[in-house]
């Protein structure tokens, strides 16, 4: 009887790496890359700015993890995208410091928008707010439909190259997409929330 190899998890990469193999923290990129990345292009909307923070996350999830920074709860993941939320943050204080707001084609709706630097703090609050509940009511999706939503609005894929990426038809694609929606409206009107600046 062939037994089936059985993946690492987090927590034993994370042992790994701090037990001095190099190798677990690749292993641990490449399985969290596509979310953490998602996670940082959704804000931002600039591919090499995603790209370079995206660098910047891992460099300092692996410095912490040298210093004795991290605490498992099991929830590796959710502490790398608050490591990788905190960096953005930071990048568009230096920017509002330098007074450099970009205006190319990454548009930036929530950070880089007038009324925000005139202050306005408790809207930008309120926009935040809104994202992780956006973020929470994906992840709260099964995978199937989960990863059509992060393909359409996350990676901006159509439905003809996300039924090639997932290998279903359209239709099915299609499918995913709408009980995708029907499952997050319930849980909105589940837990009355406003989604609304």
């Amino acid at each position: 009887m062939k037994l089936r190899k059985i993946d690492p998890t987090d927590y034993d990469l994370v042992k790994q790496f701090i037990d001095g193999n190099p190798d677990s923290i690749d292993t641990l990129v490449t399985r969290h890359r596509d979310r953490v990345y998602t996670y940082i292009y959704l804000i931002v909307k600039n591919h090499q700015l995603s790209e370079d923070l995206f660098q910047d996350t891992f460099i300092k999830v692996i410095r912490s993890l040298r210093m004795g920074k991290y605490q498992d709860n099991g929830k590796f993941l959710a502490w790398v995208l608050r490591i990788a939320h905190n960096l953005i943050i930071d990048h568009f204080r230096k920017e509002k410091q330098n007074n450099t707001f970009s205006k190319d084609d990454y548009e930036l709706d929530i950070f880089n928008s007038s009324k925000y630097c005139e202050g306005n703090y408790e809207d930008e609050l309120i926009q935040n707010q809104i994202h992780d509940d956006v973020r929470k009511l994906v992840d709260e999706l099964p995978d199937d439909q989960r990863e059509v939503v992060i393909l359409r609005h996350y990676k901006g894929l159509s439905f003809k190259e996300i039924a090639e990426h997932t290998d279903v038809s359209i239709n099915t694609a299609l499918g995913r997409m709408r009980y995708a929606l029907i499952n997050m409206r319930k849980t909105i009107e589940e837990k009355n929330m406003s989604l609304t600046l």
